[in-house]
């Protein structure tokens, strides 16, 4: 009984003929995204180079490529209010969370960068922190955690500078959603729409009522007030979101440094652990406890 043999195959793909090969005339994949620039500006400063600095590097400038499309939708999302377009701040605010998702997921990389592994880099990067992205601070801004005080991190960054002093004195997205519900009959106080928008939100009690008005009436067949409800619980999602990635960051930072002090000056893990403190929207929290109540 003979054997039956099969004929070896070439493990490749041919390229289809109208595949487009010849890009000395057409732009290309990496020229429209500009990667020969792009790939050069990771650049370690360890001496020798360290392998695992690469790593952080492009951690920290993924996250903040993330964060300017955030930056981006945000801006937008507040747009729309402005606009009275829910839908479309919805939309928004729907990919900002799968953007956050994406930024959270990120500190597991990170993560596996040992104690010991960090240390042989560690000292070259100087006063150097994250404490310094003036995108994440931009972000906190406009979700309405403002801080003047702030802005003196970045004296030495003009432009850095201008985009935090032009958040500072704007809206903020819950600003602005405050002012979408006031349009459309819901009773937000006078106080409330005419406050200083330079100051970070604090929690407001008489705005309670105002949400447990909206929750209650959600279920009670209404599409507007179903709509409102709904952007309610996105911008909780949202806040939870921010408040992952800050835990996460909390925990690698722990888990990598101990309870050394940051670059940057700060008193590393003790400050972090109290940026979790800080929320955005607290009505949309203090709501749940009246939820119900007789």
């Amino acid at each position: 009984m003979s054997e039956k043999t099969e004929t070896p195959r070439d493990n490749t793909r041919a390229i289809e003929e109208t595949v487009v090969t010849d890009f000395s005339t057409r732009m290309s994949y990496g020229a429209y995204l500009a990667l020969p620039e792009l790939l050069q500006l990771q650049r370690p400063i360890s001496e020798p180079e360290h392998h695992d600095e690469l790593l952080f590097i492009i951690q920290h400038q993924t996250s903040e490529l993330w964060m300017k499309l955030l930056l981006h939708e945000a801006r937008a999302a507040r747009q729309c209010l402005i606009d009275d377009d829910l839908g479309g701040a919805l939309k928004r605010i729907a990919r900002i969370k799968h953007i956050q998702e994406t930024l959270i997921q990120q500190w597991s990389v990170l993560a596996t960068l040992t104690p010991t592994e960090y240390a042989e880099f560690r000292g070259f990067l100087g006063n150097s922190s994250g404490f310094q992205s003036h995108q994440y601070r931009a972000i906190e801004f406009i979700l309405g955690n403002k801080h003047a005080g702030m802005l003196t991190v970045f004296e030495s960054d003009p432009e850095a500078h201008a985009v935090l002093e032009g958040l500072l004195h704007e809206p903020s997205l819950y600003d602005e959603f405050l002012r979408f519900l006031a349009r459309h009959g819901i009773p937000i106080p006078t106080e409330v729409l005419e406050r200083d928008v330079t100051k970070a939100h604090v929690f407001t009690p008489e705005l309670v009522p105002v949400f447990v008005a909206i929750y209650e009436g959600a279920h009670g067949g209404d599409d507007d007030t179903w709509r409102i409800y709904e952007t309610c619980e996105e911008l909780v999602d949202l806040e939870d979101n921010f408040q992952l990635w800050r835990f996460r960051h909390l925990r690698t930072v722990r888990r990598t440094i101990g309870f050394k002090r940051g670059t940057g000056g700060s008193s590393g893990v003790d400050f972090l652990t109290r940026a979790l403190d800080l929320t955005f929207f607290p009505e949309l929290y203090a709501v749940r406890t009246e939820i119900g109540q007789p």
